[in-house]
């Protein structure tokens, strides 16, 4: 948990307050913890998502496994659901409080994020097919603030790499 507090403390994006939820949540159990990794082109122009069953198009990820530290739990659902094995960068991307199912409660959840090439091949788990999708076009998602969240980190990225 340690991990996910220092994490938490220097996201690039918050969401949900989730800071001042973060402080309040640690005085009891935490379950689960989610993680996912935000994989871009090196134009910042495309992003790698899966195709959930019933979340629709989402960025890899899922739930920290007891032991794993967020990111390491990111890195790890991003090579399971894609294949893909980048180097997350040092900051992460975003922190938000959501629940990942209408049975769950909310949690904090981390988003990492990670620059691929985009001719490398995707592997998808079976039943979730990956693909690269554009930035500048609309998807489906459980998540429907997702898109403009991660457009929004996406010009942040874009301009540091910039300058």
């Amino acid at each position: 948990m340690d991990a996910a507090v220092a994490d938490a403390e220097v996201a690039t994006l918050e969401f949900e307050g989730a800071r001042a939820w973060l402080q309040t949540a640690l005085t009891a159990p935490m379950e689960p913890l989610g993680a996912e990794v935000w994989v871009f082109d090196r134009a910042v122009e495309q992003i790698v998502l899966v195709r959930h069953r019933w979340r629709a198009w989402v960025p890899p990820g899922g739930r920290v496994e007891p032991g794993e530290t967020p990111r390491e739990g990111a890195a790890r659902e991003l090579a399971e659901e894609t294949g893909l094995r980048p180097h997350l960068l040092k900051r992460p991307a975003a922190v938000a409080v959501r629940s990942f199912h209408p049975n769950l409660p909310v949690t904090l959840s981390l988003a990492y994020a990670a620059i691929a090439d985009p001719a490398q091949p995707l592997m998808a788990e079976h039943g979730q097919p990956v693909a690269w999708m554009r930035l500048d076009k609309d998807w489906d998602s459980y998540f429907p603030g997702d898109a403009a969240r991660i457009r929004q980190y996406a010009t942040t990225l874009a301009a540091d790499a910039a300058g």
